[in-house]
């Protein structure tokens, strides 16, 4: 396999980090990886490695922070590389109902490191500081929202993604294109009510809609086991009774997710229907900082297993995924040092674009929050 002899670069916190000397990676379309009949051609299974490593040094640094006061809280998704990286690089993003809206919550860093977010937005949420274009340091990890990318609000409270997610698709039903509503959530929310209305909305007579439901299923709710709360049955059964078409699919295994995804999303964009995928992962470091964060070597690995089986295609060799890590753990090292010199929030920002203008309100008369040269 020839080497790849880039020249060394600084790291580039707006992008994929730096490319050393020394990697050997097949060339383009030298490989094919394999699970079963379907496979991945070397050159897209490479770009899927790489953003799993470097969302999984993403948050292990962020684990970091949290253990050394750097961030005050944190929660992620260590062992939903594969699936969030898969999702993120096929979703169309863009702005307006002929794109992609995304409604997802705070396990998707990787989603967002694949449809281009620099690590240093994620940084900036867990050490709050006011340069966080997410919330100006309001709000904590894995809260993003991006207009131009159709990436709403996320919200703390769990599983109102999905009540919300018929609207942005039934706009989308009603400009036409092949624009599709990506909702995401874990199994324990789906025990809430907005679930079920998700699958009602989506699915009236006449008014189906293209609603893509993604359910991460790590088999736990914080501390509570899956089994003690429901019969242990596939989620994607809960969409029988409503006839829509679902799936569940290893999430762990980046050949299978991707081609599920693929599969549902055509499914979405061309009948203009929902469909139900249930992806199951790993937890590695538990729900969030709150229980420690300590790793659970019991679950599998997604980027260990992922990583044999490129070995094993001749996608990639050891060096090569050495390299790849350690350019992933220096990016993600030069995004917390950026970080850390930026500022905090000030009492004076508590509520700059909280309120909107409202003349009449008794409370905040005549408020004109955040618009330029006002308070």
């Amino acid at each position: 396999m020839p080497e790849l002899n880039n020249d060394e670069e600084p790291p580039d916190l707006n992008g994929a980090g730096p490319r050393r000397r020394g990697s050997r990676i097949a060339l383009p379309g030298a490989a094919v990886v394999r699970t079963g009949r379907e496979t991945l051609s070397g050159e897209l299974a490479l770009t899927i490695f790489r953003q799993m490593v470097r969302t999984r040094a993403l948050e292990e640094r962020g684990i970091k922070m949290s253990k050394s006061g750097e961030a005050f809280f944190w929660v992620g998704g260590p062992g939903e590389e594969a699936f969030n990286v898969c999702l993120g690089l096929q979703i169309h993003k863009g702005r307006g109902p002929a794109f992609d809206y995304t409604h997802l919550h705070y396990r998707n860093a990787g989603v967002m490191l694949a449809m281009g977010m620099p690590m240093i937005e994620h940084t900036r949420q867990l050490a709050m500081r006011a340069t966080d274009r997410h919330s100006r340091g309001r709000n904590f990890v894995g809260h993003y929202c991006v207009p131009e990318w159709n990436v709403l609000p996320i919200s703390s409270v769990i599983e109102v993604q999905f009540s919300m997610a018929p609207g942005t698709a039934w706009v989308q039903k009603r400009h036409g294109g092949e624009g599709l509503t990506v909702v995401v959530g874990g199994e324990a929310g789906t025990a809430e009510g907005d679930f079920e209305t998700c699958l009602n909305w989506s699915t009236r007579p006449g008014n189906e809609l293209p609603v893509l439901m993604l359910v991460t299923n790590n088999r736990w709710g914080i501390s509570t086991d899956v089994k003690t709360v429901r019969v242990d049955k596939p989620v994607a059964d809960r969409a029988l009774p409503y006839e829509i078409k679902a799936e569940t699919v290893d999430g762990n295994d980046p050949v299978a997710i991707w081609h599920a995804i693929d599969r549902a999303m055509r499914h979405c964009r061309r009948e203009r229907k929902p469909f139900l995928l249930e992806a199951m992962v790993s937890r590695l470091h538990g729900h969030s900082s709150s229980s420690g964060a300590q790793r659970n070597w019991e679950e599998a690995d997604p980027i260990a297993l992922f990583e044999q089986k490129l070995i094993d295609a001749g996608a990639i060799d050891a060096d090569a995924v050495k390299a790849m890590k350690d350019e992933a753990k220096t990016e993600a090292d030069a995004a917390v040092v950026e970080t850390m010199k930026e500022p905090q929030p000030t009492p004076e920002d508590i509520e700059t674009f909280t309120y909107a203008p409202s003349p009449v309100d008794v409370v905040y008369p005549g408020d004109y929050t955040g618009l330029p040269g006002r308070r």
